[in-house]
């Protein structure tokens, strides 16, 4: 009898036993899937909040240009797009009149001393940029002297020099256009809040606010795109004046390769 008792007892801590380590577990794993949830609610919450901050700055720039007003931010974004459009044609344009000067007078040189000046002028017609150009005039009236020659390219360089500037003046006046009409339209909205100061016979800030914030997104505006065709401007310039040092250094080196032509036909 004392011995089925004892086995009861038994029992009955391995089965209390088992019944605290399974609730034991149950509520250890729980905050652990509590912890999980929580933590991709927070992560898709972040990825939700970086998509809202991405797009809202878009919403947020178009609602700001939208507010400086039509007159004055329409015409600004004129300047922006017909500047970019110089901007884009000119850099086009001027990558592709640049030339290995260098190759370019080597062939025109081999060309004269295999087939003379005929040679060396369908190198020239078969070479894009404006230095083939320059060397196509001068070997035009190599024939007549070498004096003739050297005009003729010094005055073709003249004519290429002022291709390679096309437009770029419009391009300087859009760069300074556009600020220009964002003080215009400061000293307009300065002027409305002033204007409704008068009218109300009191300085109150909602009445002087929209006025004021017109007039510093105008100059904002105004201000952004100077800047940005004041980057492309300067690599326009910059890339101009490369190309004039090239087709400097390859008239004088012309003028040299038909020195020594000249002087082997008459030896």
């Amino acid at each position: 009898m004392k011995r089925l008792f004892s086995t009861l007892v038994i029992a009955t801590i391995m089965v209390f036993g088992a019944v605290n380590v399974n609730a034991t577990n149950s509520t250890n794993a729980l905050p652990a899937s509590v912890m999980n949830f929580v933590q991709d609610e927070e992560a898709a919450a972040a990825a939700d909040e970086a998509q809202e901050e991405s797009v809202g700055f878009h919403q947020e720039l178009k609602t700001r240009f939208i507010e400086g007003g039509p007159g004055f931010m329409g015409v600004v974004l004129l300047c922006l797009i017909l500047g970019l459009a110089i901007a884009i044609e000119r850099i086009i344009y001027l990558n592709l009149a640049t030339t290995n000067t260098r190759r370019l007078a080597q062939d025109v040189e081999d060309a004269l001393n295999s087939g003379g000046i005929e040679a060396a002028k369908e190198v020239c017609r078969n070479t894009k940029g404006p230095v083939a150009s320059i060397y196509y005039q001068g070997l035009d009236r190599a024939d007549e002297s070498i004096e003739a020659a050297e005009k003729a390219v010094v005055a073709y360089g003249g004519v290429q020099m002022g291709q390679l500037e096309k437009n770029v003046s419009w391009l300087s006046l859009f760069i300074a256009l556009a600020p220009m009409l964002g003080f215009l339209g400061t000293v307009i909205g300065m002027i409305i809040a002033f204007d409704r100061i008068e009218a109300a016979g009191d300085m109150q800030p909602s009445l002087v606010a929209g006025g004021i914030k017109v007039a510093l997104l105008t100059t904002v505006f105004g201000l952004i795109v100077a800047m940005i065709l004041q980057v492309f401007y300067n690599y326009i310039i910059a890339k101009i004046d490369s190309i004039v040092n090239d087709m400097e250094d390859a008239s004088i080196t012309l003028i040299d390769i038909l020195v020594d032509y000249k002087n082997k036909r008459r030896v």
